[in-house]
């Protein structure tokens, strides 16, 4: 799971390697992506709302 979190907080930027790419695609299960792309998703917004209530204060 440690690897799926790694290769989904790369993704959310952009900056991944075509070889570690292949060997995510290998290597993970499908379903371990998409479980950490939720949570990682799930967090981001809310670190947004976090940020926004802040300034918003």
């Amino acid at each position: 799971m440690k690897d799926a979190f790694k290769a989904v907080f790369w993704s959310f930027f952009g900056v991944r390697r075509k070889a570690d790419y292949e060997s995510d695609a290998k290597h993970l299960k499908p379903q371990a992506v998409i479980a950490a792309g939720v949570i990682c998703a799930v967090g981001f917004v809310l670190v947004l709302f976090g940020i926004v209530k802040l300034v918003t204060r």
